[in-house]
């Protein structure tokens, strides 16, 4: 299937889980893609996965909390592919505390990477898809962004802003056949989610798999899905089929 050929997309947190995912399965569709992260080592194995696949990528180092950095990895993604059609707002972290244990600088980490990194990102990457008469913008959120979740304030409150970023985007950029959604998926089997286990056992006293069970137990089919689920509704809003959704929170669970 090669529905995104001719093509250029910018992935943020490319280097595993989600990211990774949604890189291979764009680059099998036919795109060319410039995937983001703060692990070298990860995004030139994402890199060479894909050339070995026939398919042309880009690594790029960045971390999407400080805005130059941002600034300059798209600038020079974009001296390396061209302009780009796509954007991939993928970039999260997590963590679990109350409140009265959240100090200010995590507070604002969580804030900067989930919420004010995709603002820098659609601030850099927007003007090309302006240019080139349409583009697709898409967040990954999650279900934090609908719901509020105990012990997740910071997490919860940078999701649902996620989610305000991405329809008030889809209104002001439809004139310019620009469309804006975000993917709002449960539990998916990344690394965060080993860590979310991790610390509700800690916490708790729970053992692991007790861990994941109750976690598991607040989505709607009770299961983690695999970051390939997430990367095939990624496809479908990046490719031509889609022109006329926008705005919308896609909930996977």
């Amino acid at each position: 299937m090669s529905t995104l050929n001719e093509k250029t997309a910018f992935i943020t947190g490319g280097g595993r889980g989600i990211g990774r995912a949604i890189a291979l399965t764009f680059s099998g569709a036919g795109a060319t893609v410039a995937v983001a992260g703060r692990n070298r080592e990860a995004l030139d194995e994402v890199c060479a996965t894909i050339e070995q696949r026939g398919g042309r990528a880009i690594a790029v180092i960045c971390d999407v909390a400080d805005p130059m950095q941002v600034y300059a990895a798209v600038s020079q993604a974009r001296a390396a592919v061209g302009p780009f059609d796509i954007l991939v707002n993928n970039a999260g972290v997590t963590y679990s505390a109350k409140l009265t244990d959240t100090d200010d600088a995590l507070w604002e980490r969580i804030i900067q990477v989930n919420l004010n990194g995709a603002y820098y990102c659609c601030k850099a990457i927007v003007p090309d898809m302006i240019a080139r008469g349409g583009g697709r913008i898409i967040n990954i959120a999650s279900m934090a962004a609908l719901v509020g979740m105990p012990f997740s304030a910071a997490y919860s409150a940078a999701k649902h802003g996620l989610l305000g970023l991405t329809r008030s985007l889809a209104l002001e950029l439809q004139r310019y056949h620009i469309t804006a959604n975000a993917i709002c998926p449960a539990w998916v089997e990344t690394d965060m989610m080993k860590n979310a286990i991790n610390e509700l056992a800690a916490k708790t006293g729970r053992t692991l798999e007790e861990a994941r069970e109750a976690l598991l137990s607040r989505g709607g089919q009770q299961r983690a899905m695999s970051p390939e689920e997430v990367a095939i509704t990624a496809l479908r809003l990046a490719g031509p089929d889609s022109a006329a959704t926008t705005g919308e929170a896609i909930v996977l669970h």
